[in-house]
């Protein structure tokens, strides 16, 4: 907010700045209008510098909270997932954030049992129906999709055994061949079939951009919801922005059932939010559920250690 009020201030006093230049030039106007129009400049350039001021003190603070959070969350974190192996599903996640996460899950005592990139793909309506035609193509042998119909449930239910030990087992050979379907038609990255987990932290970005971003956001919410339903726990962690209506988060947050069943995080990108999102992992495990962050539909700023 008070970077909105920043800019809209600033483009004030630039027009202001403007009308006084044009005043000045015009040999017609009375001195008691000049001195008005100048007062109010004089007065929102004064606006300017305090919410400057304001600005660079809340940026600071922030940064002396990461720095608080970082110093003391391993500490916060350590033995918590002790024993654990906790598999990470990516989903448009800044490289630093997830990071962060697989170090303080290894200080937490968890072993990372590898990783599955979705791309953007996943999220587009277009491709829908191919998506939906290849999940039952590649459906391994023994196991049942969902009643549901929507692309991230689908694939939800598709990857569940893969990256949750609590699924039905999928052998090797089979793994590797829906990780291998979906990467020859673009909806994964490449990669190394991981280990199933105990749980898993579905990493996303922030808000998505588009007309069809609630969409695109939504498969990513109903994914994380299905491979909670397979067995083990999920958290849903995002970037700021991430708990708007147009984010992962955020349509979880608004869905009753999906916000009941998972942890979600929406400040991913802070020190506080990366120990939130470790805790919120030991949570699921314990069969609870929370939200967390910084956003107004966080049910508090921080996961609670066990």
């Amino acid at each position: 907010m008070i970077s909105f009020r920043y800019h809209l201030v600033s483009i004030a006093a630039v027009f202001l700045a403007l009308a006084v230049g044009v005043v000045l030039g015009s040999a017609g106007v009375s001195d008691r209008l000049l001195s008005a129009v100048s007062a109010q400049a004089d007065d929102l350039a004064g606006q300017v510098q305090t919410l400057r001021a304001e600005r660079d003190a809340l940026a600071a603070g922030q940064r002396a909270s990461d720095e608080f959070a970082r110093r003391v969350g391993p500490a916060a974190v350590r033995g918590q997932l002790q024993g654990t192996t906790i598999t990470l599903v990516t989903a448009g996640a800044d490289p630093a954030d997830r990071e962060a996460v697989v170090r303080l899950l290894e200080q937490a005592g968890a072993t990372l049992g590898g990783e599955v990139a979705l791309t953007s793909a996943v999220g587009d309506p277009a491709r829908g129906d191919q998506l939906r035609a290849l999940t039952a193509e590649l459906l391994p042998t023994g196991a049942q999709l969902p009643a549901a119909t929507d692309t991230g449930s689908l694939v939800g239910g598709l990857l569940g055994g893969i990256v949750l030990a609590g699924g039905q087992p999928v052998a090797p050979q089979e793994a590797d061949a829906v990780l291998t379907g979906l990467a020859a038609a673009g909806f994964v990255a490449p990669g190394q079939r991981p280990q199933p987990g105990n749980a898993v932290l579905v990493l996303t970005g922030g808000a998505l951009e588009g007309v069809d971003a609630p969409d695109a956001a939504a498969v990513i919410a109903r994914l994380a919801a299905q491979l909670d339903r397979v067995g083990g726990g999920a958290v849903l962690a995002g970037r700021a922005g991430s708990a708007d209506a147009a984010g992962a988060v955020g349509v979880a947050r608004a869905d009753p059932d999906i916000a009941q069943r998972i942890s979600t995080v929406d400040d991913i990108q802070s020190g506080a939010g990366q120990v939130s999102a470790v805790l919120a992992l030991r949570e699921q495990l314990d069969g609870r559920a929370g939200s967390y962050g910084t956003a107004e539909t966080a049910t508090g700023g921080a996961a609670p250690a066990a």
